[in-house]
C-alpha cells in the first residue's frame, strides 16, 4: 500500500496535472492469521481518525484478508463506518477497501470468472474465494502462496507471478488477480503478465488505486499498472458492488 498505489499516483502525474500527497497510519499485525487480523481491523477506527486529522481527500484500508475474514459483504460495513468516523471529526472523506476495490474492479472489467494468486495460508486463501464467490465472481482456479510471515510478504519477488499466473487453470478466466493482497508487490510485473496470459491482469493495490481515483472524481488513469488503469475505464463509477443476488 505505502509503496505500489503511490507508485500508480506518480505515474499518473507523468500524463496528468493533478498532484498527491500520501498519509499513512498503520494498524499492526505481523503474521497472517485470523486472530492478529481481526485484532488489525478493530484498530481501524484509530486509524481513520488520525487520518481525517490531516483532513485527507479519499482513505484507503489496505488489508484485503482482514475485510474478507470478517465475513460475507464486510467492506460495506466497514467503508460505511470508518466514513463515520471521519464525518465524526469533521473532515468527512470516503473509504475505499482493497476488499471492496477488487470486487468492484472484477465487476468493472465485467470479469465473472478469475484465477488469482494470493500470499495467505491456505485457509485464508479460501476465505478470499468464497468472498468473491459471495460477490458474483467465479473463481476458477487458485494459487496460496502460504507465505505466514508479512514481511516475507512484501519480500517476495514479483518477477515469479507471471510464471505462477500462468501455471493457473486460467483459459475460461475473463481476468487474472496477479495479487489478491495489497502487502505482496505485484505492480512492475501486471503488464507482463497480461502479455503473456492474453488477458486483463489486475491487482488489490491496482484495483485500490482506481476506486480512490474515482472517490476524487478524477479519471482513473495510470500507465503501466494494466487494463483497468489504461483509460478504458476512467470514467467508471466509484461506489459499492453488487452482489449477484441484489
Amino acid at each position: 500500500m505505502e509503496s505500489e498505489v503511490p507508485a500508480i499516483l506518480r505515474a499518473r502525474e507523468t500524463v496528468a496535472p493533478e498532484r498527491f500527497t500520501f498519509h499513512s497510519s498503520r494498524m499492526r499485525m505481523t503474521h497472517v492469521t485470523p486472530e492478529q487480523l481481526k485484532a488489525m481491523d478493530a484498530d481501524s477506527d484509530r486509524c481513520a481518525l488520525e487520518l481525517s486529522d490531516a483532513h485527507v481527500d479519499v482513505l484507503g484500508y489496505a488489508c484485503l484478508v482482514a475485510i474478507m475474514s470478517m465475513g460475507p459483504g464486510y467492506h460495506r460495513t466497514s467503508e460505511e463506518r470508518l466514513h463515520g468516523r471521519t464525518a465524526e471529526n469533521g473532515a468527512p472523506a470516503p473509504v475505499v477497501t482493497s476488499a471492496g476495490a477488487l470486487v468492484h474492479g472484477l465487476h468493472t472489467l465485467g470479469a465473472r470468472k478469475i484465477a488469482l494468486l494470493a500470499p495467505y495460508m491456505r485457509p485464508l486463501t479460501r476465505t478470499v474465494v468464497d468472498y468473491l464467490t459471495q460477490e458474483g465472481i467465479e473463481v476458477l482456479d487458485y494459487e496460496a502462496l502460504e507465505i505466514p510471515n508479512n514481511l516475507d510478504v512484501a519480500a517476495h519477488d514479483p518477477a515469479k507471478l507471471p510464471g505462477l499466473a500462468r501455471a493457473l487453470d486460467h483459459a475460461d478466466a475473463d481476468a487474472v488477480v496477479l495479487s489478491a493482497c495489497v502487502q505482496m508487490p505485484s505492480l512492475g510485473a501486471v503488464e507482463e503478465a497480461e502479455q503473456l496470459l492474453g488477458k486483463p491482469v489486475v491487482s488489490a493495490a491496482i484495483c485500490t488505486a482506481h476506486q480512490m481515483l474515482r472517490a476524487l472524481g478524477l479519471p482513473a488513469v495510470a500507465p503501466g499498472a494494466g487494463h483497468l488503469l489504461s483509460g478504458a475505464f476512467a470514467q467508471a463509477p466509484f461506489g459499492p458492488a453488487s452482489t449477484s443476488g441484489e
